[in-house]
């Protein structure tokens, strides 16, 4: 394939080595040489392969070379590759397509020991993917608008009984773009509805039709809910199912298993207001209409003591569904 190119040979060595060797598996100058006339038709003596290993690894490759060669330092290692993937398998914001595209390059980071643990993943038709195809296009435009701050217009969708998206409206949307988060295996972008001044969310696998205006955004400054600062971690704990309105101070009472789920929901701000045996009362800033959501998830374990609209909306619900399941 390459001839007697041997301008080139050091990148067939670095190919070689990121393809065919990691701690557990080394090739000797031999190997090495046999594999570079196998895979690529080029012919060398122990010494270039010596002399281009040198070379490489003077420009910071970092191989080494006792027991064997092999590459030492990659971009990513394989528990990281396998993380990637992973996000990327179970991603419902991606098509099937583009899943299995990204995955693909993920892969090819990896060596063929790496490929042969992955082999397995085949299921992607089985796994929850979006439908919108146009994901990576919305995507890359969201990205230059928040950078470059300014408005966007698009349409947004919603499913019908055919089981498709169809615009939820025929006005489109023009939005100020904030930034754009990971939530329970969906994409949201963080904006405000451009004729309001609260913060709103809008799934990014619903979004099609998008274009960047020349309008500069909306500053965040003059956004009410963002009065006190914009702050990621703060703004996702308070907004745990992605509802857009105020947050509320909210105290309730929950037994003491409940720690791992109230710090997964809802991170370390919370506070400890009581503690006893097997009881807490708690305080925790959130979104009054997700907290409604989430007490009457946890119903079993949390009551809700204040704010009174907030526990006499969840003993209305409790009621509507108790009388629909006699």
């Amino acid at each position: 394939m390459y001839g007697a190119n041997k301008k080139i040979l050091n990148l067939l060595i670095l190919k070689i080595l990121q393809e065919h060797t990691d701690a557990k598996h080394r090739l000797t100058q031999g190997e090495i040489i046999r594999l570079l006339q196998l895979q690529y038709e080029i012919t060398c003596d122990r010494r270039s392969v010596r002399s281009n290993i040198q070379s490489l690894q003077d420009i910071g490759y970092e191989i080494a070379t006792h027991g064997g060669c092999w590459l030492v330092e990659r971009d990513f290692d394989d528990a990281e590759l396998r993380m990637l993937i992973d996000s990327v398998l179970f991603s419902r914001t991606l098509s099937t397509a583009q899943a299995k595209r990204l995955i693909g390059k993920l892969k090819s980071f990896g060596n063929r020991y790496f490929h042969a643990k992955v082999a397995h993943i085949s299921n992607l038709p089985e796994l929850s993917h979006a439908d919108n195809k146009q994901v990576m296009i919305v995507l890359d435009v969201l990205n230059d608008a928040i950078e470059e701050k300014r408005k966007v217009r698009f349409t947004y969708n919603t499913y019908g009984t055919d089981f498709k998206l169809h615009p939820k409206r025929s006005k489109p949307y023009i939005v100020n773009p904030y930034q754009l988060v990971a939530n329970n295996g969906w994409y949201y972008l963080i904006g405000n509805y451009d004729k309001y001044d609260n913060v709103s969310h809008y799934r990014v696998d619903r979004i099609t039709a998008i274009e960047i205006l020349s309008d500069a955004a909306k500053p965040t400054s003059v956004v009410r809910e963002f009065a006190r600062g914009f702050s990621l971690p703060r703004h996702m704990a308070e907004h745990i199912y992605m509802f857009g309105g105020e947050s509320v101070t909210v105290k309730m009472r929950a037994n003491t298993s409940m720690m791992d789920a109230l710090v997964d929901w809802f991170g370390k701000d919370f506070r400890i207001i009581q503690e006893d045996a097997d009881e807490l009362i708690v305080s925790v800033v959130c979104n009054e209409m997700a907290m409604k959501y989430w007490a009457l998830q946890y119903g079993e374990y949390v009551e809700v003591l204040e704010p009174k609209s907030l526990r006499d909306d969840i003993c209305d619900a409790v009621d509507w569904m108790r009388k629909k399941y006699k």
